[in-house]
């Protein structure tokens, strides 16, 4: 039975898209054909949220079958670490006591971004993707409570799901600190290689390999041309289209297309609004009991985020 020794678990809109295509690259780690299969949030269950297209997202996205999840890493063929993605593990829970149970061992990796920044990121995100019915932020967050007991899915907790402090001191109580390493979204952006490297090491592959950091992947903003990003939306869903003509490219070749061709016209045609700053001002207010709690957590400053 092969399972994952070790997984990204977040945090949403912090990096791990880029972390995932990076890992992916690297000879020695093999990454499940699924970015985020979800399996040990969803155990044995189909997710049942409500929001914009959640459960037509989801439903190409969750692995809740354990046969279903164990074969996607079947292809493996001697890679020294096996990972997934799933960047809800961290914030849901009930996650952590099921990787416990699964795979105690396991390595986990986190990648936290400035809250405030982030809740604005899945915010421009939603937007993006033509979900979020409502365009101005602040009033997605006045709306934000009433849309989890709606059954909303996480992607749309754009306040809730920034409480890092919380989130990581669920895996602290059940793992070795020495299983768990937290990098800022910060590191990746200022020194992908360095960081790179430093996770290399904690995996236990080589590292001193040097992959290609210089994709931006999964961008967040406001298309400039509607046009052009449904085409692009279409040619990244699954849809027949699409299933007909997989067998006429090969693998390489389609991830080549979607890594890089599909990525950058994506990113060109997206500009994202400026953060209204009486909006980060209440935001960080909120957050900062939790930050100045994380700082002592994970041992580094955060105070660039109280600002």
């Amino acid at each position: 039975m092969t399972l994952p020794d070790f997984l990204i678990i977040g945090a949403q809109k912090a990096g791990t898209t880029a972390l995932y295509r990076y890992l992916s690259r690297h000879p020695e780690i093999y990454m499940s054909p699924i970015k985020e299969p979800h399996f040990f949030a969803f155990e044995g269950r189909e997710p049942d949220y409500r929001g914009p297209r959640d459960a037509e997202i989801l439903r190409h996205m969750v692995v809740s079958d354990p046969g279903e999840y164990r074969a996607l890493f079947d292809e493996a063929s001697g890679e020294r670490a096996l990972g997934e993605a799933s960047a809800m593990y961290l914030y849901l829970p009930g996650t952590a006591e099921r990787i416990k149970r699964h795979v105690p061992e396991v390595r986990l990796i986190a990648v936290l971004r400035d809250p405030a920044e982030r809740a604005y990121s899945a915010f421009t995100h939603m937007v993006r993707d033509g979900r979020e019915p409502e365009p101005d932020f602040a009033r997605a967050l006045e709306l934000e409570e009433e849309r989890i007991r709606l059954s909303w899915g996480p992607i749309w907790h754009y306040r809730r799901a920034g409480y890092y402090h919380e989130q990581l001191s669920r895996y602290y109580a059940l793992f070795d600190p020495a299983q768990i390493r937290v990098y800022l979204y910060e590191d990746l952006d200022r020194d992908a290689s360095g960081t790179l490297r430093d996770i290399f090491g904690f995996l236990g592959v080589d590292e001193n390999h040097a992959v290609d950091t210089s994709g931006r992947y999964n961008v967040s903003g406001v298309p400039r041309s509607r046009t052009l990003h449904a085409l692009h939306d279409f040619l990244l869903r699954p849809n027949r289209f699409k299933a007909a003509l997989r067998p006429l490219f090969p693998k390489r070749l389609r991830r080549r297309l979607v890594e890089g061709a599909l990525e950058r016209i994506r990113s060109r045609n997206l500009e994202k609004p400026p953060f209204p700053p009486e909006v980060r001002r209440d935001l960080v207010a909120g957050y900062r009991e939790d930050i100045l709690r994380l700082e002592e957590l994970i041992g580094r400053d955060l105070s660039g985020w109280l600002r």
